[in-house]
């Protein structure tokens, strides 16, 4: 997402700030630390309106702006409490890391190999850390379920506020919803940003992540990684795609101001999560995947402004506590060719300055080769500092980064003064977030908040408002009698692991009881399509899934084979929907910019005919074999 050894202060003892003394841990799930920040008295000042689809409405009950005495008892603490810090704890709480296992006091070997210590809390008190993020893949498993996700969260806090400055952290996790997302059934899953696009409601964006950000505090993580804020140019972009609202600015813009204040002002503080807008200056045009490699945007510093600069300061407008740096090269934003996570001309000049944020920034993930590639490990963090940065996440090596900083400091590389700054946004950050006041989650009210029926409910009726339809040439939608027999087949998920026909079927299934799957896999081999083609004959109407398939004309192969059969076939683009310009046989087609299960139940419903399509293109779909033709132009969408 460091200078001079300064003299260690002590703790001052200033009359107005006794109640502001240093945390101490409860152990109380849900209590405040000791002499905490106290949480604003409901109704002390006035609810501030949220801009939803351009109009300026009353916000969620519970919402709230900070005011002035709010403000002033926030900063003094952060003050008083950084005078009371040492050079190493300030140090690392400019540091967020992975850590490994699902409990807090439970040894786990890779902990041993990444840090030198057996568990999370030994991780957290080594490094006097200043933030920890999860994941749920099979390197760092930190996910089992809300209640575990709970627990742990509450583990760390406690070895976080119970040792060196007893500051709380910061509990991430990368919650953008569709397929970036960690925190899987049964809490609440979402339609992911380009659907929300697709649905054109700002308010359905403000929900989406309103629930997200509940559910997220509930277990414990006050901080959020998303909305994606950049615009998505490039059909060809590998990493970003589906993970951006539009390709259109303003589209962009709209839905990421309603995303913020979704996450951070539907409730109180202590309800809600930071929002991150990423990946600054924009990583919407990129042909390179930045965990491999080093992209380089070559649009002007006015194309920038128009295109890329609209979303960012609509996070800034809205009060966005966080945003996160891109890995990223812009010549004509800074010649210099460094990536703009190490770049001062971008973080500081473009960012701090022409967009007046003045909020955390944070890195991407350093241990990502396009932050790598011109600069060994122990350079990165100091060089971040020194563009902007407040918060490095995931540097390959704790111990090399938090040291190479301490050098930096002690030599005059960076100043202490330097330091100071950045950790005093970080704590102010997690007293307005709440997070000092109420560090613990209620783990016995994990059950009724996270993924109940009411989210679930309102997830599925945003999905509904986005599955988008493409082609109908046939009038084959909606299906006014339900077939007796379906083949679900297709693209699968390989990358991770998810079965996209299987689980479509499902929902079909609940249609249409004589519904079979066969999954042809990412590069379906001939034999496969062969396999395909031979259950197609055998059965009344075809669902063929196809998704990333630019690279691949496999899957596009697939689809005239199955058209040719002469049976009904829908096919389902259940990815970006860029791979419509590739299908030129398919007559009937839709897009649902994802597969998770309220994704795959709009579009079931459109198939059958029980909601009507409301999804319009957020994209220009350009023709696959022609990028300078437009197949499906921005804003279209059939309906009835």
């Amino acid at each position: 997402m460091i200078p001079r050894y300064g003299r260690r202060f002590r703790q001052a003892k200033l009359p107005a700030l006794n109640m502001l003394a240093a945390l101490a841990v409860t152990g109380v799930a849900g209590a405040a630390p000791a002499n905490a920040i106290p949480a604003e008295p409901s109704g002390s000042h006035p609810a501030t309106p949220v801009t939803v689809a351009g109009k300026a409405t009353q916000p969620a009950s519970g919402e709230r702006r900070m005011n002035t005495g709010a403000e002033r008892r926030t900063n003094d603490w952060a003050e008083e409490k950084l005078r009371g810090m040492t050079l190493e704890q300030k140090v690392g709480q400019l540091f967020v890391t992975w850590v490994n296992g699902q409990r807090a006091d439970e040894a786990h070997p890779k902990n041993k190999e990444d840090f030198g210590v057996d568990t999370p809390a030994q991780v957290v008190r080594k490094y006097h850390l200043g933030g920890v993020i999860y994941f749920n893949n099979e390197s760092r498993d930190n996910i089992d379920s809300p209640k575990q996700i709970a627990e742990l969260s509450n583990g760390l806090q406690k070895a976080a506020t119970g040792a060196g400055a007893r500051v709380p952290l910061t509990v991430a996790t990368d919650q953008e919803g569709g397929t970036i997302t960690r925190i899987e059934a049964p809490a609440t899953e979402l339609p992911g940003a380009m659907a929300l696009g697709a649905g054109r409601g700002a308010a359905q964006a403000n929900q989406s992540a309103r629930i997200s950000g509940h559910e997220l505090r509930a277990m414990g993580i006050n901080q959020n990684f998303a909305p994606d804020a950049d615009v998505n140019s490039n059909p060809l972009n590998p990493i970003i795609g589906v993970r951006s609202f539009s390709s259109d600015p303003q589209l962009a813009g709209q839905m990421v101001d309603a995303q913020v204040r979704g996450y951070q002002d539907s409730a109180e503080p202590t309800e809600t999560t930071s929002a991150a807008a990423k990946h600054f200056p924009g990583h919407g045009d990129a042909d390179t995947d930045s965990h491999t490699g080093l992209p380089q945007i070559d649009r002007t510093a006015e194309q920038w402004r128009q295109l890329d600069k609209p979303p960012f300061q609509a996070a800034v407008d809205a009060g966005v506590e966080n945003i996160m740096s891109a890995h990223i090269k812009f010549p004509k934003l800074d010649p210099s060719g460094e990536p703009a996570t190490l770049s001062r001309p971008i973080l500081t000049g473009l960012l701090r300055e022409e967009l007046g944020y003045n909020g955390v920034v944070s890195t991407d993930s350093l241990s990502m080769e396009g932050v790598r590639e011109m600069h060994p490990d122990a350079e990165i963090p100091v060089l971040a500092l020194k563009a902007g940065v407040d918060q490095l996440v995931m540097p390959v090596n704790l111990d090399v980064a938090k040291n190479s900083v301490l050098k930096a400091v002690r030599s005059g590389e960076l100043t202490e003064q330097r330091i100071d700054k950045s950790v005093l946004r970080l704590l102010k950050l997690k007293a307005k977030r709440g997070v000092v006041a109420k560090p613990f989650a209620d783990v016995d009210a994990v059950d009724e908040k996270v993924g109940n029926e009411q989210n679930l409910a309102d997830a599925q009726r945003i999905a509904d408002r986005t599955t988008t339809v493409l082609r109908n040439d046939e009038n084959a939608l909606p299906l006014e009698e339900k077939p007796g027999s379906v083949l679900v087949t297709g693209w699968e998920d390989t990358s991770r692991g998810v079965p996209v026909p299987e689980n479509l079927a499902k929902h079909i299934g609940d249609r249409v009881p004589n519904t079979k799957a066969l999954t042809t896999g990412a590069e379906p081999s001939d034999e496969r399509i062969n396999q395909a083609v031979s259950a197609a004959k055998g059965v009344d109407t075809v669902v063929a899934v196809v998704g990333q398939s630019a690279d691949d004309p496999a899957q596009h192969k697939l689809i005239d084979r199955l058209q040719a059969t002469g049976k009904r076939v829908i096919t389902v683009v259940a990815e970006v929907p860029y791979d419509a310009g590739y299908l030129n046989s398919a007559k009937t087609m839709l897009a649902s910019y994802g597969y998770n299960a309220p994704t795959l139940e709009a579009a079931t419903k459109v198939i059958f005919g029980e909601a009507s399509p409301q999804g319009k293109l957020p994209v220009e779909v350009p023709d696959g074999n022609n990028p300078d033709q437009v197949r499906f132009p921005f804003g279209h969408g059939l309906s009835w």
